[in-house]
């Protein structure tokens, strides 16, 4: 498999591709009786009412734990529906939607992110949302305290020296440790190859031919997934935000790598406003400014319930790089916590110990873990300390699949994008994205004959199409899901460029 670290100098860019080995053949897809159509009555709390006259439906639906031994125990999955709301003529399908992760619950995300769509797709497509299996209502993984993942506050997240290593080395172990006590009977089964299976049963349940999907981050993932598997029944697919095809070690460290990018553009664009911030008039003064906020939380972390310290702090940071809509909040917590010591203005919007946020950690590294290879200890240990060699602060909040070293469970094949009768998909990505780079929306594209790439230029946020309101990128889309022609060639939208500042 194409190692991006392999392409990674002392300022990574990974703008060159390695051709990837070939993967094993796909196995056909496992015989199954047809579903029983899908009943749909109201929904629970956590899904939004759309406004009127649009409405959401919700039903569950069974299925194999283990597609490959359809016989076997089963699971339930949560289905989410908004009709379409255009004439019967105007109707194109269903348009199954994933907001990403692994670990993004999908059921209310049918609601949020139909809103934001175009009318003309709204009027052509029943949305349909679903907790993948582990999440939300569908089977919820639990991995308990995760290695010690949720105390308050955390142990710094960058070890620093050979002592902090091992111990870091054993904090993975601990979590792999307890997903495996919590969640054993699972553990193999939370997937992407088999939540694509499902995506396939719940296409059949709600009597339709094809499968249409918006796929965003893990989601075009899951997206590509199931046209490799289903090619004969993928229809219109758009993949937003796209994770390249390396396995999920790899793409975490080519991903800590560009939030280190994302991290100096955010330092130049404070220095420029340093009326507004205070925090220094130059790229460099910022960083100082940065680093003397983490090294004080370091040194003294805010302690009791809610506690908050570098764990905390760089969480925030990863969030805060993701959109740039975040980056003055960020800017100000650091002045604030500068001014007078307080850290309310660094704490995300939600508590990171809630239930919610539980489930999806612990669902994020076990389909992971079970989707391909994990990689050995000295490897994690040697991309560290090349890392820190980058930078020596970096930013590693998104390096789940490192757990992966220790898990209880080798999964047996990871299913490879792509494939010689995968139909021609819509990739969308930002020119500078810091969560899922843009090299893997270019490494995917070359896996998938006839498809076309959309780049939004000059942006730095995470999720494109339906999200960053660009009618370049938004009417491209659209055009393509309401009558499938791909463009006769990529396509590149200008983007807003860095944020303004009020």
């Amino acid at each position: 498999m194409f190692r991006p670290t392999a392409l990674l100098g002392a300022l990574v860019t990974a703008t060159a591709l390695l051709p990837l080995p070939e993967a094993p053949p796909l196995p056909a897809p496992v015989p199954s009786s047809t579903p029983a159509p899908l009943r749909f009555g109201a929904c629970p709390a956590s899904v939004p009412s759309p406004a009127a006259p649009d409405r959401v439906e919700c039903g569950r639906m069974s299925v194999p734990l283990d597609w490959h031994r359809p016989a076997g125990p089963r699971i339930d999955m949560a289905v989410s529906r908004v009709p379409a709301s255009g004439t019967p003529a105007e109707r194109r399908g269903i348009l199954l939607v994933n907001p990403g992760g692994p670990g993004g619950s999908g059921l209310p995300y049918a609601v949020t992110k139909r809103a934001k769509l175009p009318e003309s797709v709204r009027r052509a497509y029943d949305v349909i949302g679903f907790d993948p299996r582990g999440v939300g209502r569908s089977t919820p993984a639990d991995c308990g305290a995760m290695g010690g993942l949720f105390d308050s506050p955390g142990a710094d997240p960058v070890p620093v020296g050979a002592t902090a290593e091992h111990a870091y080395l054993a904090s993975l172990r601990d979590l792999a440790d307890d997903c495996a006590a919590a969640s054993a009977r699972v553990l193999p089964y939370l997937s992407t190859e088999q939540t694509a299976y499902d995506m396939d049963a719940l296409r059949a349940a709600l009597g339709e031919r094809r499968t249409n999907f918006l796929g965003v981050s893990y989601g075009s993932y899951l997206g590509a997934a199931y046209a490799a598997r289903f090619p004969g029944r993928t229809g219109h697919l758009v993949l937003d935000s796209v994770v390249g095809p390396w396995s999920w070690y790899d793409f975490d460290v080519l991903q800590s790598r560009a939030l280190l990018r994302a991290r100096d553009t955010f330092f130049g664009w404070a220095a420029g406003h340093p009326e507004r911030f205070g925090l220094g008039g130059s790229a460099g003064a910022v960083r100082e400014s940065y680093l003397q906020v983490r090294e004080g939380l370091a040194a003294q972390p805010v302690a009791g319930p809610g506690g908050f310290g570098p764990a905390e702090f760089d969480r925030a940071v990863y969030r805060a790089l993701g959109r740039t809509e975040r980056w003055a909040g960020l800017a100000d917590g650091l002045r604030g916590y500068l001014a007078d010591g307080s850290v309310a203005g660094l704490r995300p919007g939600s508590a990171f110990d809630s239930a919610d946020s539980r489930n999806y950690e612990a669902a994020n590294r076990i389909v992971k873990c079970a989707d391909g290879p994990g990689p050995g200890a000295g490897e994690i240990v040697a991309d560290l300390r090349r890392t820190r060699r980058v930078d020596a602060q970096p930013v590693l909040t998104g390096m789940e699949a490192a757990a992966c070293a220790y898990w209880h469970h080798r999964p047996a094949r990871r299913t490879r994008p792509g494939g010689p009768d995968t139909p021609p998909v819509l990739l969308v990505a930002s020119a500078h994205d810091p969560v899922t780079p843009v090299e893997g929306a270019r490494a995917l594209r070359e896996l998938l004959p006839g498809s076309r790439l959309v780049t939004l230029d000059d942006d730095y946020s995470h999720g494109v199409f339906a999200s960053r309101g660009n009618g370049c990128v938004d009417g491209t889309v659209a055009a393509y899901l309401l009558d499938g022609t791909v463009p006769a060639a990529d396509v590149r939208c200008a983007g807003p460029g860095l944020p303004a500042v009020s």
